[in-house]
């Protein structure tokens, strides 16, 4: 598709937006919404005809790019066939999108309970915690986000949860490995592993094991700023699980379906969770999916007790078509290889890179096509380029960043001090590159505000 220049419908779609759509996270008047007129691969434009390289690919979510073919004809047949159908019936693309799932997910984890997105399979999980054990607390880290549900936000650690927080959910929050701003005084992986397990089971001993039901972590932290856990971290966790009788659930909503470069990235450490949430990927956001990866253990309790839980738009047949074509794509068309390779060969070089030349880089870090760059007002003490949580004038070098990018013909995404470089996983070489160059040229106008 070829981006066309229609101003007057741009600001049609524009009016009616301002003047009925309440967005979310948002104070309403002082948002300004894109118009957006289509979209292909890895791009998107606007009704001027500006087209944006996406390095969001959503909200992460994306994973394939937009308007991928073989995945609006599968849309297109399931609608002409059987366009929905209640949950509780045997469905073939339901059938058939849970078996793809079931085959990729690591370990035991066999069976799927379908849900509408991210952040109800976080409640449900959760919810099968609670039940399996018959505890209540859940333990969850700072810096996460795990939706926006109640349950979900309150296990979420940044401020997004502030508004919700009435210390009555059950949650209780600790501190994850993040060895560049080290809660732990550590100096090395080993010892940011070993201080974050013990201040981890510390945690467990204080509250009590015997009242703790599940530990939720991000298998690689997204939003938050894609940590990627040190190693032996999360075989650390499972261990502790396993010694206090704790579900381990790992949330793969954001890390899961090949963003960092394997199908989970449970995979690239080894590990198998009790529970495993996950949606973005597996349809590339296509039609709304998300559920849950259950492992046979937990299974069995509700092999004969009824799980009391249900959504009426459960695998909805349309989202499963478009998940299990999805997931064939990306198999046949080697996309998850592609993240891989091309993370490790163009990306973190590219990155790096960028870093050498611009002061305001702190840290490069990530896996895959999942990395991100911490924004810095000064390296040698680490001061972010914004405070934490900014907002007005205390955000100007990340608005500064930002304006720079999409002037560049990027989209970037932008988190506190940080920007992500997340682009759909079956991107190119050269639009790589292309992004590459377009952060060069924003990072300059970050580096206005340095030391």
């Amino acid at each position: 598709m070829t981006p066309q220049s229609n101003p007057q419908a741009g600001a049609a779609v524009k009016a009616a937006d301002r003047a009925h759509v309440f967005h979310s996270w948002s104070a309403q008047e002082l948002i300004d919404p894109l118009a957006v007129a289509g979209a292909e691969g890895s791009y998107f434009w606007d009704y001027d005809g500006k087209r944006y390289l996406d390095l969001t690919s959503g909200l992460v979510y994306a994973n394939i790019g937009y308007q991928h073919p073989k995945v609006v004809a599968a849309i297109q047949e399931q609608a002409a066939h059987l366009t929905t159908f209640a949950p509780a019936f045997a469905v073939e693309a339901r059938s058939e999108a849970a078996r793809l799932i079931a085959e990729r997910t690591p370990g035991d984890l066999d069976k799927i309970f379908f849900t509408n997105g991210g952040a109800d399979a976080v409640e449900h999980a959760v919810r099968m915690a609670r039940l399996h054990t018959g505890r209540a607390k859940v333990l969850s880290a700072y810096r996460s986000y795990h939706g926006g549900t109640q349950q979900a936000v309150n296990l979420t650690g940044d401020p997004r949860r502030w508004a919700s927080d009435s210390a009555t959910a059950g949650v209780v929050h600790f501190w994850a490995p993040y060895l560049y701003r080290s809660r732990f005084y550590a100096e090395t992986e080993e010892q940011e592993t070993a201080r974050a397990l013990e201040h981890l089971e510390t945690t467990i001993a204080f509250e009590g094991p015997g009242t703790i039901a599940a530990i939720i972590l991000e298998t690689v932290p997204g939003t938050a700023g894609i940590m990627v856990p040190p190693p032996g971290y999360l075989a650390g966790v499972r261990q502790l699980c396993d010694q206090y009788g704790i579900v381990f659930v790992l949330d793969e909503v954001m890390a899961g379906f090949g963003r960092t470069g394997e199908w989970f990235a449970a995979d690239l450490f080894g590990v198998t969770p009790d529970l495993m949430t996950f949606a973005k990927g597996v349809n590339s956001g296509y039609v709304p999916l998300g559920g849950v990866a259950i492992s046979g253990g937990i299974a069995e309790t509700f092999a004969r007790r009824p799980y009391p839980g249900g959504l009426t738009y459960s695998g909805h047949p349309l989202a499963c078509a478009a998940a299990v074509a999805t997931i064939n794509v990306m198999a046949e068309e080697g996309i998850v290889e592609n993240a891989k390779n091309l993370g490790a060969s163009v990306v973190e070089p590219g990155l790096r890179e960028l870093a050498e030349r611009h002061g305001c880089v702190g840290e490069v870090r990530g896996v895959g096509m999942f990395w991100a760059l911490e924004l810095v007002k000064n390296r040698e003490t680490r001061e972010p380029l914004v405070p934490y949580n900014a907002a007005g004038e205390a955000n100007a070098a990340m608005a500064a960043f930002g304006a720079a990018a999409k002037k560049a013909g990027v989209w970037p995404f932008v988190n506190m001090n940080r920007t992500h470089f997340v682009p759909p996983l079956n991107v190119s070489e050269s639009e790589i590159k292309e992004g590459l160059a377009a952060l060069d040229t924003a990072l300059s106008a970050a580096d206005e505000y340095t030391d």
